[in-house]
């Protein structure tokens, strides 16, 4: 077969199942978010439009078979929230009621990744589990239901459990929070009791997966947790660092199984039977095995169960010997899928996927023609458009549900392309070829490793790209500004003068706007001597010692991205010490970020070594990285040329500490003293009360001309401490929108009515000490903008009176 000439026109996709598709789609929305009436509403005016226009000689097919289908839809998901308003469990789950639940599991446990911060590390500490109902005892009642609720259940005992085992669970019912179809959530207490096998099916699929996750276990940390997420969507051993820049970097399809997954490995084992000339319909069959066999083994989630569909329409009509038709295989899909199961008209990674495989289909095609008729090559030119295509059409539904907009992720995608089929196909060759031994299945893993590596390194550099990552408007308001800009630019394309005249403004706009973001004018200020990083709730100071490019840092921040990049925008080459003041997870959870690619000398802690789990991961990152671990005490005074250190606390560390003592810990942060070219610098880690008047009974010189907030501006924070101090200027390191409400009002204002200049690294961004050399004057306080968002929370906050409360954050 001769390859197809780019220059010929493609004939028109075949679009006729689609109004019936998107008809559907609505339909079964409605019914979710308006509930009964609202289907059958729906439901009579699809029926209405059938009996009008089937009569006529001229009525069109699609308007019937749209019409047809809309009406189907309504009956269906009219039964479907018939069941779920009159369901016996609701009044219960409205009023808190213990219940003890007999469930089958519908997929994996998945864990709730909670963020470290102050003594707690960042660990999955409960799951969510999805399950079906099969018995239910609340007070006093008994009986059999069915129905979908969500288990939220300690890791311990319900983390390995398998999709289609039945176990019970006792617990406090809740209502469901979003309209999924979801008839209550029960917060689980305890371990599951009476638990049954699960189907061997399963059991193999969970086999072959752990098979995998240990095969992975010799490749480095980052590696190890993503291998077995390309392969196969498991990301439970995923780390936090790699989930993150993945996120950034546009990349988190990725991590989720779905066409493209599919498409590799049934066309990998569609390609080796071609090779030994099998006809086609075995070939079909023998193809279809494979894609059902990856579906177990990935999990049925909706991204998998809507491409395993598709891929069975299109190998049944090569089965039959027709011609693939993509598009019409994705409506099928579609129609199929939310008919058989209407709470995927509500679930994002649905919607993704179906925009993802659209946008392939329309519009990758006619662009990879027309970047070769200007000359690219065809695989440059797929390469291109298809990451390309898929970013512009799911790019409002990303924004909307994150609050977010990746513009980097074209370029990012552009990059993974080449290693994501190698790292996909050895990584299921590591799962099936388990059971036959660990060398085997490892060694699929080692080969493996130079894919997911590259992977690695582009989401993390691409994360690291200032501005990869912009704040947008969220919810329905969000995504449909960005779908009407993406629109207007699609429209916009298509008219060779508009074309010109949009790449005209796209490229000033870029000129103007990207070296901004990159390198702001006048930053960093010539003569700077200390900068806070905004690195949001936590600390980062940077001190320069007098040596071109070189710093002493004090703590490292919450995470590697945002301290990275702040030493980034300073041009930062090597670090000759890093202070750690305490070892909460806001001070120490940048550190391999900031070591990452930079001469290191020394990494020094205080007497204060708790939390354990964190001095390790300290101890850990230093020893990758072959710097040596140091401890400083008060009294000990260290110099370089530009840069005087003294050490002024902890005055009376205790030697055992509650390592969930937060104030304990805070009381034991390192305090210094830096004297600059610039002015004199009190870092104050985060210290509180007690430890604030031991420094004042010591008669220590705490006078400086600017204070690092202790404690990001706690209340916690003594008057006759910041009088002792007496700073002309004040940093707050404090992140936007943080659950302590740092820094304490009544703090700020004091300090302002006493003349200090009071700047906030959550309004300001980087805060820079700086030496005026137009006006001699000794002290100049500048801010660089761009400070970083506030994260989007979910779930319950804090009550009142527990925040700001002191010891952690």
């Amino acid at each position: 077969m001769r390859a197809r000439d780019p220059t010929e026109p493609r004939r028109p996709p075949d679009l006729r199942l689609v109004p019936a598709a998107l008809a559907v789609w609505a339909v079964v929305l409605l019914g979710i978010e308006w509930g009964p009436v609202a289907a059958v509403c729906a439901a009579v005016l699809a029926l209405a439009t059938v009996v009008a226009v089937r009569g006529r000689p001229c009525a069109p097919a699609v308007l019937l078979a749209t019409a047809g289908c809309a009406a189907a839809a309504g009956l269906v998901v009219t039964a479907h929230t018939l069941l779920l308003v009159q369901h016996p469990l609701r009044e219960p789950a409205e009023r808190g009621a213990a219940a003890t639940l007999r469930v089958v599991l519908r997929d994996d446990p998945r864990p709730i990744r909670g963020e470290a911060y102050g003594s707690r590390p960042g660990t999955a500490g409960q799951v969510l589990v999805p399950s079906v109902l099969a018995r239910v005892q609340v007070d006093d009642g008994l009986w059999t239901a069915g129905g979908r609720v969500l288990l939220i259940a300690p890791a311990d005992g319900w983390s390995g459990l398998l999709p289609g085992q039945t176990v019970t669970a006792e617990g406090l019912l809740a209502p469901a929070g979003r309209p999924d179809l979801t008839v209550a959530v029960l917060r689980v207490r305890g371990p599951p009791h009476e638990v049954e096998a699960a189907p061997w099916w399963q059991d193999a699929a969970g086999g072959l997966r752990a098979g995998l996750r240990a095969a992975a276990a010799v490749l480095p940390p980052a590696s190890a947790g993503l291998l077995p997420g390309l392969a196969v969507g498991d990301t439970a051993r995923l780390t936090p660092e790699v989930e993150a820049d993945f996120r950034a970097a546009g990349l988190t399809h990725l991590l989720a199984v779905s066409g493209a997954n599919l498409a590799i490995v049934g066309g990998a084992v569609l390609a080796l039977l071609r090779l030994l000339r099998a006809d086609p319909r075995l070939a079909a069959a023998l193809s279809a095995a494979a894609v059902v066999g990856f579906v177990v083994l990935a999990r049925p989630s909706p991204s998998v169960v809507r491409a395993a569909v598709m891929g069975a329409v299109v190998l049944l009509a090569l089965a039959l010997g027709r011609g693939r038709s993509a598009l019409p295989a994705l409506a099928a899909a579609v129609l199929v899928l939310l008919l058989a199961d209407p709470a995927l008209a509500v679930d994002p990674g649905f919607a993704l996927s179906v925009l993802a495989t659209a946008a392939l289909v329309l519009l990758a095609p006619s662009w990879a023609d027309a970047l070769c008729r200007r000359g690219v090559p065809t695989w440059a030119a797929e390469a291109l458009a298809v990451p390309a295509a898929a970013f512009l059409v799911t790019a409002p539904l990303v924004a909307g549900l994150s609050g977010e907009v990746s513009p980097i992720a074209v370029l990012a995608n552009l990059l993974a392309v080449p290693a994501v089929a190698p790292a996909t196909v050895l990584g299921v060759l590591a799962a099936v070829l388990s059971p036959l031994g660990a060398p085997i299945a490892q060694a699929c893993a080692w080969a493996a490793a130079p894919a997911v590596g590259w992977l690695v390194q582009v989401a993390d550099r691409s994360a690291a790209v200032p501005g990869a990552v912009l704040p947008w408007p969220d919810g329905l308001v969000g995504a449909a500004l960005l779908g009407a800009l993406v629109l207007a630019l699609l429209v916009l394309g298509r008219s060779p003068r508009s074309r010109t005249v949009l790449l005209a403004v796209l490229l000033g706009l870029a000129l103007v706007l990207v070296p901004t973001r990159l390198a702001p004018l006048g930053w960093p200020p010539a003569g700077w001597a200390m900068v806070a990083c905004d690195v949001g709730q936590g600390d980062a100071v940077v001190l320069a010692t007098g040596r071109p490019g070189w710093v002493v840092l004090v703590d490292a921040g919450p995470d590697d991205g945002p301290v990275d990049a702040c030493l980034d925008r300073l041009g930062v080459q090597g670090i000759a010490m890093v202070v750690l003041s305490h070892l909460h997870a806001d001070h120490i959870g940048g550190l391999a970020g900031a070591m990452r690619d930079r001469a290191v000398g020394a990494v020094a802690v205080g007497p204060v070594r708790e939390p354990m789990w964190a001095l390790q991961a300290v101890a850990r990152s230093a020893a990758e990285a072959g710097v040596p671990l140091l401890a400083l005490t008060a009294g000990r005074r260290l110099q370089w040329p530009a840069l005087t250190l003294d050490v002024l606390g902890p005055r009376h560390p205790v030697g055992a500490v509650d390592p969930d003592d937060g104030t304990s810990v805070n009381d034991g942060s390192l305090v210094l003293r830096a004297v600059t070219p610039a002015a004199t610098a009190l870092l104050a880690g985060d210290v509180e009360l007690a430890a604030q008047a031991d420094l004042l009974a010591s008669g220590a010189d705490l006078r400086a001309d600017v204070l690092k907030m202790p404690h990001h501006g706690s209340r916690y924070t003594s008057v006759a401490f910041l009088n002792a101090v007496a700073p002309r200027a004040v940093v707050v390191s404090v992140g936007a929108g943080n659950r302590y409400r740092h820094p304490d009002p009544g703090l700020v204002r004091g300090l302002e009515r006493s003349g200090a200049a009071v700047r906030r690294t959550d309004t300001g961004g980087d805060i820079a000490v700086t030496v005026d050399e137009r006006t001699g004057s000794p002290l100049e306080v500048v801010t660089r903008g761009s400070p970083l968002p506030a994260p989007r929370r979910r779930g319950v906050r804090a009550p009142a009176g527990q925040v700001g409360a002191g010891g952690e954050g």
